[in-house]
């Protein structure tokens, strides 16, 4: 029987997968917060998690996943607080691994918006902006993104490029995983969600998307991920996809 779970716990669940024990992740709030904690208490007992307020392994508990990289809970139990100028030194001296971003929109290269919708004399939405993303997406040695796979967010020209994305290897949706062609950094589905047909991801992207010459259907959440990662966020409610 399949295991019910929600879109962003498929997402939190694939996207744990890629992190590896002994790595540094240079972790946003949300889902890349709720992944790379996922991936510790599973199968990377000592990965190593960096939050932007200046936090570096921190003991987030179960229930209680801070919503702002500078609330106290991010804190909790860390090995080090310093400042995050700091932490942004470390990152452009090449210390984290991986780079873990979401955004609102997102083209073929893995450039990111999350500055604003619309013209830029005349936006329609203004969103949260760069925050830290710009120097994660510049100065950590991998990046890894994070979002819904819908054609509005898969866009093949930005309407504001917020973070670079020069350093991007991988995108997770909960429709495919993607990575980007090692000649012209252009991006490439190598795996399906359950269920998930090669067909629907290109209807739900808004540019030519190549694939590699086989693409497996990835394993869906199991039930001790799911397990671990609602004890450690309880908010989703399970529904089948």
């Amino acid at each position: 029987m399949t295991a019910e779970y929600t879109p962003s716990e498929l997402l939190a669940v694939t996207a744990s997968r890629l992190l590896e024990d002994g790595k540094i992740v240079f972790a946003g709030v949300g889902t890349p917060l709720l992944a790379s904690i996922l991936a510790r208490t599973t199968h990377a007992p000592t990965l190593t998690i960096v939050v932007e307020g200046g936090v570096i392994a921190p003991e987030v508990k179960p229930g209680e996943l801070p919503i702002s990289t500078n609330e106290m809970r991010a804190g909790r139990h860390a090995m080090v607080l310093t400042g995050i100028t700091d932490l942004f030194l470390m990152a452009q001296r090449g210390f984290f691994d991986y780079g873990f971003l979401g955004g609102a929109q997102i083209d073929p290269r893995g450039n990111i918006n999350t500055s604003q919708l619309g013209p830029f004399e005349a936006p329609k939405v203004r969103l949260p902006g760069s925050g830290g993303a710009n120097d994660i997406a510049s100065h950590c040695r991998e990046v890894l993104i994070t979002t819904m796979h819908q054609p509005r967010r898969f866009v093949e020209h930005l309407d504001f490029v917020t973070s670079p994305g020069t350093r991007a290897t991988r995108v997770v949706t909960n429709l495919a995983l993607i990575d980007f062609d090692s000649g012209d950094h252009w991006m490439r589905v190598i795996g399906l969600q359950p269920g998930v047909s090669l067909q629907q991801v290109r209807e739900a992207t808004g540019f030519d998307l190549p694939a590699a010459d086989s693409v497996p259907e990835m394993a869906p959440p199991s039930t001790e991920e799911l397990t671990a990662l609602r004890a450690l966020d309880a908010r989703p409610k399970p529904v089948r996809v």
